[in-house]
């Protein structure tokens, strides 16, 4: 790497170190100012905040009266390939993060109702790390395409003491479907919205970081048992999209409402959830979604005559498609010990889907998080998870099928294991660090994604992820 790649590589690093200084500077100039004024108290000090830059002089707190709360956050990383995947190359990625939740009972008198907005400013360095490791999996959570999205924006009103309650407008199904807390710890995308759904449903799904369209119904009867409903757009990129679906709807306000319904269900039952809760919480989940929009075979098409044939047959004319897609899923996540601030939890999400017409048909994934490994920090979390990706037989057998029908000799995909250990240290209330390691088992189940006719080798990455809250 020459000078001139990594200026280019390091500059964005560079830009937000410069940012977080001037907000840090601005803002404590700012409070130490507010409390000279009168017999204001004395504010808090910038390592003892929820927040980098505090109170804004009372501001903050004022919004909070009136049923406003802001958030700003700032997620940056860096990961390194150390071997395998397509390059070893180091890249940076960073987001800026800006919510706003309003409590409309406190704001204009609105009984049970809420609103919600989030606006990301996603950015790397010029290349990410999905690029270089070429798995099925996103190394990141964050990672996305370059640029200022809107993500969701919504209305909920509650009814009959918060036992029922409608959200809609534009939703993400990773905010509320197939989510285990334990596994929300590692920085590896599957262990959030989960590859089964990010493979399979259409454009990936209505999940970061591209939301769509939607109603999501939620019915508790019980303290313990929760119903969730949800009908999303069928395509979060829009219709007739035949590039990157975040391209296609690049800033978040296409609002597409094509593509057929995304439909989702689950039944989550939790026990000990309330924070001063004695026991061992525990959370588990039953769900499915079903899509009523095209999805084409993955092994076979159609002549012009309308037989079947291989898709790398030459006497291919048009894909074979099947109305309609569905999955199966579940998730436990169980806190097994707990003393004073330490406890250690367990997780554990799996599915399937139809082998004919997904890439993935079948998931597992599972681990554990620690919290307060270290007696002196007691809120550090040590998380360690472990996720399979069964590619379907159909699509393996169609990499089989296109050596019959190829000169070159094509690898036939067969699955993705992730591995990934991180620890989060607690350094302020508002700063996190996360020194992390993943360890990739078949990028892209063994085939090069621009090469089928080569192999993949298992890529080892290293990262640093730093968490900020303004």
């Amino acid at each position: 790497m020459n000078n001139k790649q990594k200026a280019k590589l390091h500059r964005p690093i560079a830009e937000a170190a410069v940012f977080l200084g001037a907000l840090g500077c601005c803002g404590t100039g700012y409070a130490a100012e507010q409390a000279t004024v009168g017999e204001a108290a004395a504010p808090a000090s910038i390592w003892e905040r929820d927040t980098l830059t505090g109170d804004w002089g009372g501001l903050r707190a004022a919004l909070k009266d009136t049923g406003t709360d802001i958030t700003l956050g700032y997620v940056g990383e860096g990961f390194d390939v150390i071997s395998g995947g397509l390059r070893r190359r180091s890249s940076y990625e960073g987001r800026f993060e800006f919510s706003v939740d309003s409590d409309l009972d406190k704001a204009i008198g609105w009984p049970g109702a809420k609103a919600h907005v989030t606006i990301f400013n996603i950015h790397h360095g010029g290349s990410n790390v999905a690029e270089n490791t070429g798995s099925l999996a996103d190394p990141s959570n964050i990672d996305g395409l370059p640029t200022t999205r809107l993500f969701t924006a919504w209305l909920e009103q509650s009814l009959w003491n918060d036992h029922f309650s409608i959200r809609a407008g534009q939703l993400a199904a990773d905010d509320e479907f197939f989510t285990s807390p334990t596994a929300g710890g590692l920085i590896n995308g599957t262990f959030g919205w989960a590859g089964l759904m990010s493979a399979d449903m259409t454009n990936g799904g209505p999940a970061y970081p591209v939301a769509t369209p939607g109603i999501r119904l939620k019915f508790r009867p019980t303290d313990r048992l929760t119903a969730l409903a949800a009908a999303f757009n069928g395509d979060p990129a829009g219709r007739h999209c035949d590039d990157d679906p975040q391209r296609c709807n690049r800033h978040g306000t296409k609002f597409p409402l094509g593509g057929g319904t995304l439909w989702m269900g689950e039944l989550q039952y939790g026990v000990d959830q309330s924070e001063g809760a004695e026991g061992l919480p525990g959370l588990y989940k039953l769900g499915a979604w079903y899509s009523d929009h095209g999805f084409a075979d993955q092994r076979y098409g159609l002549t012009e005559s309308g037989a079947s044939v291989p898709v790398s047959d030459p006497a291919l004319d048009s894909p074979l498609n099947h109305r309609g897609d569905w999955g199966l899923y579940g998730v436990v996540d169980q806190t097994i010990w707990k003393s004073d601030a330490r406890s250690l939890s367990v997780f554990l999400r799996g599915g399937f889907s139809p082998s004919n017409r997904n890439l993935v048909s079948y998931y597992a994934d599972g681990g554990f998080g620690l919290k307060g490994l270290f007696a002196s920090r007691p809120d550090d979390r040590l998380t360690l998870g472990v996720a399979y990706a069964k590619i379907s037989q159909d699509a393996a057998a169609a990499d089989r099928d296109a050596v019959l029908f190829n000169d070159a000799s094509y690898v036939a995909r067969s699955s993705e294991i992730v591995y990934e250990l991180n620890y989060t240290a607690q350094i302020t209330p508002w700063w996190t660090l996360q020194p992390d390691l993943q360890y990739i088992v078949r990028p892209n189940g063994g085939q090069n994604p621009g090469d089928p006719t080569r192999s993949m080798n298992h890529a080892f990455i290293v990262g640093l992820r730093t968490t900020i809250a303004f």
